[in-house]
């Protein structure tokens, strides 16, 4: 009962974040803003996902499978933001700054 709950407040705080990083996609100005707020709150909310995950998990072999996975998603969703933010860069795309 104690695990279930934990891993539904887990899965909440989850869908916070990825509604957070679904808006600051659709309302943030340029690129660079909308990456930063997708990569971050991705993380965030897969990093919950995971911790739910982990309270409902069988044994600690499949914790921790689910641990390396989101470590996994995290260094590749860096890297990739940084490889569209380097692209947006050369093609001429400038930075937003504030009027």
């Amino acid at each position: 009962m104690f695990e279930s709950a934990l891993a539904t407040l887990f899965f909440a705080a989850a869908l916070y974040f990825f509604l957070a990083g679904t808006l600051g996609l659709l309302r943030f100005p340029d690129v660079f803003c909308r990456l930063h707020a997708l990569t971050k709150a991705d993380n965030l909310g897969l990093g919950f996902i995971v911790l739910g995950l982990m309270v409902l998990s069988d044994s600690w072999q499949s914790a921790a499978r689910l641990l390396l996975t989101w470590l996994l998603v995290m260094f590749s969703g860096a890297t990739v933001a940084h490889l569209v933010s380097r692209k947006a860069l050369r093609d001429g795309i400038t930075p937003w700054r504030k009027p």
